[in-house]
């Protein structure tokens, strides 16, 4: 395994969900130390990454969020069976029955495998409410032993793996962990280009409950320009849904022009559509009628920002499990990369002219 995909292992396999995000920005951080400039974190915990080009340029902020849709632990009946809070966007049908790791304070870890109180229904719709987590104990005081307490960390048990085609990445969290990846293969790949910016990589915090460390790093960075890069809707599988437009596995990163938190800054979509076609790189434009990613906030932070969202088109988003495929990944480091070289202040001035 090469050193890019020992990376993506250790990123999608650690654990942090939202608030408790600090594995993540241990690692991200000993990533990207050695491409920038200074590193500091905010009151909530998000990474900021900075690569000085020009004092006086432009301000790119780049940023991919640190925490994973995951669970905590709520409740712990007599029997020892636990039940959960959902921490972002959870569909029931892809629960049950799988394998998930609570993480006590202490940093021990502990198997479990979620079920559901049976209906006599079988056609009838899963809902959350009625799941548990099974960890293999016969009573609440043997849980408390292990010290599983109320408010521990649950994420998927999953690993990273390469597919049939190789191109094919199958892992937990690309949501967003593929983010916090690009941000260090974009500051790597510009640590000796000549450019005339000032660069924030940041590692965000609590994105998938409301995009709050993209709010407070936006306030502390003040950006010129800000890109959120997150992963995109794959909407290339049987029985798919025409809302959710036509984005492909392989066809490049895809520009979201609209989604439910932002519009996409028109000048910065046709900069970047341009520089894509002059530079023959693929890339693919949506719109979504719902959700967010961390633009929603960092093109409000003082008095504004052209902002846009850069998804990598992910397959089966929001369960145990996703897909990315390599070349869409390579495609928006040198996208992202390329526009960093070329903006300046005389190029940023044309943006803003839309």
């Amino acid at each position: 395994m090469n050193n890019q995909l020992e990376m993506f292992k250790k990123l999608t396999e650690a654990k942090g969900i939202p608030g408790n995000e600090k594995d993540i920005r241990n690692l991200m951080k000993d990533y990207i130390n050695q491409y920038v400039d200074e590193i500091s974190t905010d009151k909530l915990g998000s990474l900021i990454c900075k690569k000085i080009g020009n004092e006086d340029g432009p301000k790119i902020m780049l940023a991919g969020h640190m925490d994973e849709i995951g669970f905590l632990v709520a409740n712990i009946d007599d029997k020892g069976f636990i039940t959960f809070q959902t921490l972002g966007g959870w569909n029931g049908k892809v629960m049950g029955s799988q394998k998930v790791i609570i993480t006590t304070s202490k940093g021990d870890e502990y198997i479990g495998i979620i079920n559901s109180k049976p209906s006599k229904d079988a056609k009838a719709s899963i809902d959350k409410d009625t799941m548990f987590i099974d960890i293999g104990v016969d009573s609440k005081e043997e849980v408390e032993k292990l010290g599983i307490r109320q408010g521990d960390m649950i994420t998927p048990y999953f690993e990273f793996s390469k597919m049939a085609n190789t191109k094919y990445l199958l892992a937990k969290a690309w949501d967003d962990r593929v983010g916090c990846a690009l941000c260090i293969d974009i500051l790597k790949e510009i640590k000796n280009q000549k450019h005339e910016n000032i660069v924030y990589a940041v590692g965000t915090v609590q994105e998938e409950v409301g995009c709050r460390g993209a709010k407070t790093a936006s306030q502390v960075i003040n950006p010129d320009v800000g890109f959120s890069l997150d992963v995109s809707i794959a909407n290339d599988t049987p029985g798919n849904d025409t809302r959710l437009g036509d984005g492909k596995l392989g066809n490049g990163p895809q520009i979201h022009i609209f989604d439910g938190g932002t519009v996409g800054h028109i000048g910065l979509k046709n900069y970047l559509v341009n520089l894509a076609e002059e530079l023959e790189i693929p890339y693919q434009i949506n719109a979504l009628p719902f959700g967010g990613t961390d633009a929603s906030q960092m093109h409000l932070a003082h008095d504004g920002a052209p902002c846009i969202s850069i998804g990598i088109p992910t397959r089966y988003i929001h369960s145990h499990a996703s897909i990315i495929h390599k070349d869409d990944y390579d495609n928006t480091v040198k996208l992202m990369s390329e526009f960093i070289k070329r903006l300046n202040n005389d190029e940023y001035k044309k943006i803003l002219e839309f």
